[in-house]
Formats: structure tokens, C-alpha cells, sequence
């Protein structure tokens, strides 16, 4: 009984630390316009829209996350693995990621840019020299929460898989939470706030971004500002549960028998692909499809 409440206690600081890994992941994501939005920003200079929004998607948010986790993940174990305190070797870890992050940020805003030079677009070294520093601010918290997760799963769970391969898996996991949770807010709620509400973008919109805030031109700090209110903290839950779940399950129930944590796992995802249907099904019978102006003053 006490290893189970022990394992439960190490099972919700792995869901904290996960949470803020999920908020931080997303923000640094649509502060740096990278996973899905990032297209139409790509494609605004070609529509004719000059702007001043960071530009550095080269690979996919799973990806990414998953190649700097598992960077900074290994670097700690090496470092552990040489006798050197496991706090510091996460820290030393996850900022060598962090500067990877930074280069990767850099080079990948320059050639994107670059190409789009036939196009009007200039580079801003003012953006370059703030955004590259508050996208790999955030990054290193993201690196450094999951791999302290990883870390625990290890030392605390006895995890059978070594801290660097820890790293990949869930590495990929949190670029895939936040891909798919937190960029929704930012592309279509925040890039497009010109169009209506319920109107998706519509083909003529392409690249039509807003690109002009309350006072000058808007920057991706503004993005910020917007994901860490909507878009991080969905991550970060997403992620959380994610984890949370997933240790759970394990921890609980692993002692009655092999098959009990997989049973559990999948009646979980029943669980919720049900009240998923359910919040569909509810949404659209309250709010239907979207209609113009002029279709419900005919109706």
C-alpha cells in the first residue's frame, strides 16, 4: 500500500511538472510561428503581406520537441552516469537543448525569410534578437520540466527504458499535445481575428494574417501574449492528463495483474472518445454551421 501512495505522489509531480511542460511548449511554439499556423505566415509575404511575425518551422512540433528533450535528456544521463548531482545535470542538460533550440530558431528564420526576399520580405534584426531569446526562454522550461519527468519515471518508477530513449518518446508526445491542442488558438482565433467567429479561412484569406496591433505593427511577442491565456495553459492540461493517466493506470493497478493496466487504458480511451462525441454533437445542435449576415436575415 505504501509503494502504491508513494508511486501516486511521484505519478502527480510527473503531472505538474508535464502541465507546465504542455504551457511553455505551446507558447514557445506560437511565439516562434511553428506547427500549423505557421503556413500562412509562410505564405502572407507571397500574397502580397509584409510582416513582422518570427518564422522558423522547419520540422513539426513532435519532431522538434522530440529530437531536444532527447538532447537534453542525454546529456543529463551522461553527466549523472559521471557522479554529478541529477538537479545540475538536468539544468546543464536542458540549456545545451536550449542553445540547439536557439540555433535551430536562428538559421531556420534567415533561410525562410531569405527565400521570401522576391517577395518584399524583409529580415528584422529586432526580431531576431527578441523573439530568438523569449522562444528559447520558454523552450528551456518546456526541455527542462519533461525532462525532469523523465527523470522520475526513472529514478522514482524504475522505468526499464534508459533516460535518453524517455526523453524521445515523450519528447514527441509534448510537441504532439501542443501541436494539437494549443495551435488552434493561435491560428484560427489569433491569426485570423478578422474573420468571423465559426467562419474557418476561407481560401481568399490565404495569408491575410492580422498583422497590425493596438499601437505599430504586430510582433510574435504579441502571439504570446495571447497563446500563454488560451492556448498554453489547454496544453498544458492535455499533456498533463496525459501523463498523469498514463502513470496512473501503471501505478494502481499493475500489482493485480499484467493485463490490468492495459484494460484500464483502453476503457479510458472509451471513456473519452464518448464525451468527446457527446461535446460534438452538443456544440453543433446549439450552435449549427456557420451562416453570413445575409443567409440568416432570409431564414
Amino acid at each position: 500500500m505504501e509503494q502504491i501512495l508513494f508511486g501516486i505522489g511521484i505519478t502527480a509531480m510527473a503531472g505538474a511538472l508535464a502541465t507546465v511542460a504542455g504551457a511553455a511548449e505551446d507558447t514557445e511554439s506560437d511565439i516562434g510561428s511553428q506547427g500549423d499556423p505557421n503556413s500562412q505566415v509562410q505564405l502572407a509575404p507571397q500574397m502580397g503581406y509584409i510582416h513582422r511575425i518570427f518564422n522558423k518551422a522547419v520540422a513539426g512540433e513532435p519532431p522538434a520537441y522530440g529530437l531536444w528533450v532527447a538532447l537534453g535528456a542525454g546529456i543529463a544521463w551522461a553527466f549523472m552516469a559521471m557522479q554529478i548531482n541529477a538537479i545540475l545535470a538536468i539544468v546543464v542538460g536542458s540549456a545545451l537543448a536550449v542553445f540547439v533550440q536557439g540555433v535551430y530558431a536562428t538559421t531556420a528564420y534567415l533561410g525562410r525569410t531569405a527565400s521570401l526576399a522576391k517577395f518584399g520580405q524583409p529580415v528584422y534584426i529586432d526580431i531576431i534578437k527578441s523573439v530568438t531569446t523569449v522562444t528559447m526562454a520558454h523552450a528551456f522550461v518546456a526541455i527542462f520540466t519533461t525532462v525532469a519527468m523523465c527523470h522520475l519515471m526513472n529514478a522514482a518508477l524504475g522505468h526499464p527504458f534508459p533516460l535518453p530513449l524517455l526523453g524521445l518518446v515523450w519528447g514527441i508526445a509534448l510537441g504532439a499535445a501542443g501541436s494539437a491542442t494549443g495551435n488552434p488558438f493561435y491560428g484560427k482565433e489569433r491569426q485570423y481575428q478578422e474573420q468571423k467567429f465559426g467562419a474557418g479561412v476561407p481560401i481568399s484569406a490565404s495569408g491575410n494574417i492580422v498583422r497590425y496591433a493596438e499601437a505599430g505593427q504586430r510582433s510574435s511577442i504579441d502571439n504570446g501574449w495571447f497563446s500563454a491565456k488560451l492556448g498554453g495553459p489547454a496544453s498544458g492540461v492535455c499533456f498533463g492528463l496525459i501523463v498523469f493517466l498514463e502513470l496512473w493506470r501503471t501505478v494502481v493497478f499493475e500489482e493485480l495483474n499484467v493485463w490490468a493496466p492495459i484494460i484500464v487504458g483502453v476503457v479510458l480511451v472509451l471513456v473519452f472518445m464518448v464525451i468527446d462525441r457527446y461535446i460534438e454533437v452538443w456544440a453543433r445542435k446549439n450552435f449549427g454551421p456557420y451562416t453570413t449576415e445575409t443567409e440568416e436575415a432570409s431564414a
